[in-house]
């Protein structure tokens, strides 16, 4: 009895003591801390400086968000910061504050902090005059690997993390959702910008850990509630629960929230790459330094395979491996981590020093057996698919209502961008007003601090960009530019170019984009411009005849010849508008561009109108499924139609992130893809040979690229691109030289097709050629005829008949009806896809009919060995290998020898029976007469493979060239001798 009402006396007081304090009361210690600096958005702590002699492993420890700095100290039986400091490791600690309490905490985002963090090591660094140890918990973690990526390692010996996961995608979620349901109602609610005004506060961010496990949470307060009696037993445990219960919780700002669902879990950019930190784009693929995760086997949180996501995140990091048998919280805090992993993370610092072995518990990432980890169970498995199904329809909903609001502003506004790219295509007139500087405009009002362009490891946001544009007009008002003139530009893709561009669109001008490579008088000639704006490094000695040449961009400090003028020296502020300017004055039916195709004598002056770059623009977007979150990376000069048009084009339509590359190898491609986290790239031709044929990059194996967008892939590279890389697909696009038929090959599953029109694109039918003229074939009735499935003939695009043409064609298919003529040869096959054969002046006319060169090209590159491929014509076509006539003497002056080179891989042969295997597949007027092996094809700026420097007659044997000969009989080729 004596002990029942002892035991009910401490137990009363123990209950009145919880109720009035929350806890019981105890008279523990935290650890001694200077507060070293002080910054707005981190306070730097160093733990036990008194007793920290010089010389010693520096180590920093982040906190992860929604906790506190404390939990690195929660007492002194289970304190991080005193067990490394027992084992001699000089302790820092990054302290967030509590953001509630901060001035401006509620404001921070995820940049803040790791910006934060890079400016603590820098501190660090000076301090203790070495490299550190970057250590974080969950998030935290998160920070310290971003802040190592951020600073390319500089200054950090290696990264220590405990339970942060990196990729999102892969690992079971510890609450019944799928991880598309998690996404999808991520999504939603970044669509709602809830987060712009709220944050998370304390209390949700307990609940909400809560709530993972809340079967634990309810075991953990029962037996606690049951031990009351017991004080002594309560004790050691006390101070742990009273911050888990109370003051080891903190809010959550707004902006955080928002920019960690956005780059973690719906992009899942830890993994892919593409995330910015301030004004810079940062891949984890740039991390180098030795790695260490604390992997939890029963950690919900920070999953296992989540954890492990750092091996492919950032594969060029030696990663090692502890794997505990703990919970989340369990891995850092408690008597277990002070036993088990405090300990192994000083074992790791004296080895990283030199002063010790790697500990046996911790082991290369790569062998590791442990595959146990937490899954969900039967139970979870059935309310995830109930919770899969009710979150399918609310997210519905809830984007239901955003578009419908939406689309009720755009509306109001007459020409809101968030109208569906379908929906503005359909809407595009020769009277809408549309242009790149309008586009641009509009999403820079609409997301103003969202990312417009990337290059090199700079960000520009679309304010940024704006007020750079507008900064241009100003210099183009000044050198007195008005509306309607031209003016030629010469740049690379980079940001100054798109600035320029889009101003000379806002300005209501016409850009003229020059092909560097070519003459610039005939050129200018040919253009019609008195303005000529080009890369400082693209300025000749000598001033072109009748232009005024400057310059933009590449910095203000040069010196630069009489002739130019650096616009980067001229004062925006210093210039008046004229009462004529009103920006993005033009149509659908004014000139945007002016491209030049052809070559001396034949260089000619492509126009594109307004309305036909955004059909391609608002297409390409629509058809490649770009998403504002997108990443479209060019490599595609400027002035090559498919950049404007397509590439540059669609992400500007789409609002997506464009990324310019800096440099064409293959280092910096797969460096680049990673850092911007490129979900699409753009093509021409040949330009992606060395990246289908190099030798495999680390930062390949977890490629985020979905698409490749371009045109003019052969059919041989398309097929290495498809093998290599999937299941990114190639997306290959045609879009005529006149009129508004614009073709894509959608659904990407027929290699060398261009697919079909794209919704709001003008019709089009394949038309019977008259193969004499290379025309149109009319019947006896005048009209022209379509051709069945699998006949070559001329692509027709069906045309307003208002809109004046050079290649406008009336009466075609019937009376009264209007087409404009591609002057490109097509093919149709049964299912209605449409496949582009060859221009019609490219033909090539023998004495035994006209062959397509790229039929050719296309077979020759079925062979394996065959790298680059090219046919053409060459004189001699109706007679023996000299040209002399046949046997009766007789000859056709005007027919062409047909003949083929081919550069193959290196160490590569090509044998007699692959070309015969291969010829033999052709009909017989396109096998060529010689088959030339050189050691190199000539490409053009855009990769486009050139016939010149090779042979313009019959290719001859000569040294470093193999020549394999068609025999009479029209089936062998033997070797020239």
């Amino acid at each position: 009895m004596i002990d029942l009402a002892r035991r009910t006396d401490v137990t009363v007081r123990n209950v009145a003591e919880y109720l009035r304090y929350g806890g019981l009361q105890i008279d523990e210690e935290t650890s001694p801390f200077d507060v070293v600096a002080s910054e707005p958005v981190y306070r730097l702590r160093h733990y036990f400086a008194d007793e920290a002699p010089p010389g010693l492993p520096a180590l920093v420890l982040v906190p992860p968000l929604m906790m506190a700095t404390e939990v690195y100290d929660v007492a002194p039986a289970s304190s991080s910061v005193r067990a490394v400091h027992e084992c001699g490791i000089d302790v820092w600690v990054v302290d967030f504050g509590r953001p509630e309490h901060e001035v401006g905490g509620l404001d921070r985002t995820m940049g803040d902090h790791v910006l934060a963090v890079s400016d603590a090591v820098d501190k660090v660094r000076a301090a203790t005059g070495r490299d550190v140890v970057l250590s974080g918990y969950s998030q935290g973690g998160l920070f310290g690997y971003q802040a190592a990526a951020y600073r390319r390692g500089d200054g950090i010996d290696s990264l220590v993390t405990f339970g942060a996961p990196v990729d999102f995608q892969s690992a079971p979620l510890p609450i019944p959702m799928s991880m598309e349901s998690y996404a999808s109602v991520a999504e939603a609610l970044l669509g709602t910008k809830v987060l712009d005004h709220i944050s998370l506060p304390s209390w949700f961010n307990k609940a909400w850990t809560r709530m993972l496990d809340p079967m634990a949470t309810i075991k953990f307060k029962l037996n606690y509630y049951l031990a009351l009696s017991d004080r002594d037993k309560l004790l050691p445990g006390e101070q742990q629960r009273q911050f888990l219960e109370n003051e080891g919780w903190t809010a959550w700002s707004g902006p955080a929230i928002r920019e960690f669902l956005q780059q973690a879990l719906v992009m899942n950019r830890m993994l892919s790459g593409g995330l910015v930190i301030g004004d810079r784009t940062v891949s984890l693929a740039d991390i180098d330094c030795p790695i260490m995760i604390a992997v939890g086997e029963a950690d919900k949180e920070g999953h296992p395979l989540s954890v492990r996501g750092i091996k492919r995140a950032a594969p060029r990091a030696p990663v090692y491996e502890l794997t505990l048998r703990s919970g989340h919280f369990g891995i850092v805090a408690g008597a277990g981590a002070r036993k088990r992993t405090w300990p192994r993370v000083a074992e790791w610092i004296e080895w990283r020093a030199g002063k010790g072995d790697l500990p046996a518990a911790i082991v290369p990432s790569d062998e590791v057996t442990s595959e146990v980890a937490w899954t969900p169970g039967d139970v979870s498995n059935r309310v995830r698919t109930v919770v899969d199904l009710g979150i399918g329809t609310s997210s519905t909903v809830i984007r239901a209502a955003n578009s419908a609001l939406t689309t009720t502003q755009a509306v109001i506004r007459e020409r809101g961008s968030q109208v569906p790219l379908l929906n503005r295509l359909d809407g595009l007139q020769s009277a809408t007003e549309i242009s790149i500087g309008l586009l641009l405009d509009e999403s820079a009002k609409r997301n103003p601090d969202g990312i417009a362009l990337m290059f090199g490891d700079r960000v520009i946001r679309h304010r940024e960009l704006a007020d750079r544009i507008d900064a241009v007009v100003k210099g183009l008002i000044s050198l007195g530019v008005r509306q309607g003139d031209r003016v030629g530009v010469m740049m690379s893709a980079r940001p100054s170019s798109l600035a320029l561009v889009a101003a000379i669109s806002r300005l209501g001008a016409t850009s003229v984009l020059l092909r560097p490579e070519r003459d610039i008088e005939k050129q200018s000639t040919a253009g019609g411009f008195r303005w000529l704006i080009s890369d400082p490094e693209r300025v000749r000695a000598e001033p072109v005849p009748g232009v005024q040449w400057c310059v933009l961009g590449g910095g203000q400090n040069r010196t630069l010849a009489e002739h130019v003028i650096d616009m980067e020296q001229i004062d925006p502020d210093a210039v008046a508008a004229p009462a004529w300017y009103r920006p993005n004055p033009f149509r659908g039916s004014d000139i945007a561009f002016v491209l030049f195709t052809g070559d001396g004598a034949d260089t000619r002056t492509r126009l594109i109108t307004n309305r036909r770059w955004a059909l391609s623009a608002l297409g390409t977007a629509s058809a490649a499924a770009l998403r504002p979150e997108d990443t479209m990376y060019s490599r595609t000069p400027l002035h090559h139609p498919s950049a404007l048009l397509m590439a540059v084009g669609a992400a500007i339509a789409a609002g997506s992130r464009l990324a310019f590359a800096s440099a064409p190898d293959q280092d910096t491609f797969w460096e680049e893809v990673a850092r911007y986290g490129a979900t699409h790239v753009s093509y021409t031709w040949t330009s992606l040979r060395e990246i289908a044929s190099g030798p495999r990059h680390p930062n390949e194996r977890e490629s985020p690229i979905r698409l490749f967008v371009g045109s003019g892939m052969p059919h041989n590279l398309w097929r290495r691109v498809n093998e290599r890389f999937a299941p990114a697909r190639v997306l290959e696009f045609y879009a005529s030289p006149d009129g508004e038929a614009i073709l894509a090959n959608v659904t990407a599953t027929k290699i060398g097709s261009v697919g079909r029109p794209l919704p709001g694109t003008a019709e089009v039918r394949v038309a019977k050629l008259d193969k004499q003229t290379r025309q149109l074939a009319y019947g006896s009735d005048g009209l022209a005829r379509a051709c069945p499935p699998g006949e070559p003939g001329l692509l027709m695009a069906r045309s307003d008949p208002r809109v004046p043409s050079r290649n406008l064609v009336r009466g075609v298919f019937a009376a009264n009806d209007s087409w404009q003529l591609t002057g490109d040869v097509f093919t149709e096959d049964s299912a209605g896809d449409l496949q582009l054969i060859d221009p019609a002046d490219s033909l090539i006319e023998t004495a035994d009919g006209l062959v397509s060169p790229t039929r050719v090209q296309n077979a020759l590159g079925r062979i394996s060995s065959v790298d680059v491929a090219v046919a053409y014509g060459v004189a001699g076509g109706n007679g023996d290998a000299a040209g002399n006539g046949d046997a009766a003497g007789n000859r056709d002056d005007a027919a062409e020898l047909l003949v083929a080179a081919v550069a193959l891989f290196p160490g590569a042969t090509l044998t007699q029976w692959e070309l015969e295997s291969t010829m033999r597949r052709l009909d017989r007027n396109h096998r060529p007469h010689t088959v030339a092996v050189v050691k190199k094809i000539e490409l053009s700026t855009w990769a486009r493979p050139l016939t010149s420097g090779l042979p313009q007659e019959i290719p001859m044997p000569a040294r470093g060239t193999t020549i394999w000969r068609l025999d009479s009989d029209g089936e062998s080729y033997v070797r020239a001798r």
